[in-house]
C-alpha cells in the first residue's frame, strides 16, 4: 500500500526520538569561504604577511563556525527539501514496503512493535545523513 511521504518522515521522527539520536551537519565550504576572504582581506591590507594572518585567523573562525551545532534529527529531517525527502522516503520503503498496513498509524505501530524492522530504518537514517549531509550523529541527552 502506498504511503505518504509525509507518514514515513513521522515514522522516521519517532523512531530518531526513541533513540534520542542527534546530529550536527558540517558546512565545509562556509568555512573553507571564510578562510579564503579573510586572507584575500588580509593579503590586501598587510600583503604576504596579512595573507598568512588572514589565513591563519579566517581559518580559525571558519573551523569554529562549521562545527555544527548537535540538533535533534526530527528538526533535520523536518527541514529537509521536498527532494531529499523523497530520497530518503524511497530509501525507507524499501525496507517498509511488503508489511501488511492500512494506514499511516498501524504502519507506525508494527514498526514501533518490531525491533530489527526499526533498527534497519534506523541505519538507513544514519546512512542517509552520515553520506547525503555529512552529519555527525550522537545519541543520548
Amino acid at each position: 500500500m502506498p504511503i505518504d511521504v509525509n507518514d514515513v518522515m513521522r515514522l522516521l521522527c519517532r523512531i530518531s526520538e526513541e533513540r534520542k539520536m542527534k546530529a550536527a551537519i558540517k558546512h565545509s565550504g562556509q568555512g573553507a569561504l571564510v578562510a579564503g576572504a579573510t586572507a584575500f582581506v588580509g593579503g590586501l591590507m598587510g600583503g604576504p604577511p596579512g595573507i598568512a594572518i588572514g589565513g591563519a585567523v579566517g581559518g580559525l573562525f571558519g573551523a569554529w563556525m562549521t562545527a555544527g551545532q548537535f540538533k535533534p534529527i526530527p528538526q533535520i529531517i523536518l527541514e529537509l527539501s521536498p527532494a531529499e525527502q523523497q530520497k530518503l522516503y524511497d530509501d525507507a520503503f524499501a525496507i517498509i514496503r511488503n508489511l501488511d498496513w492500512t494506514d499511516a498509524a498501524q504502519l507506525t505501530a508494527l514498526v514501533m512493535g518490531n525491533a530489527a524492522l526499526q533498527q534497519k530504518l534506523a541505519a538507513v537514517l544514519i546512512n542517509y545523513l552520515s553520506h547525503e549531509l555529512k552529519a555527525e550523529i550522537r545519541y543520548g541527552e
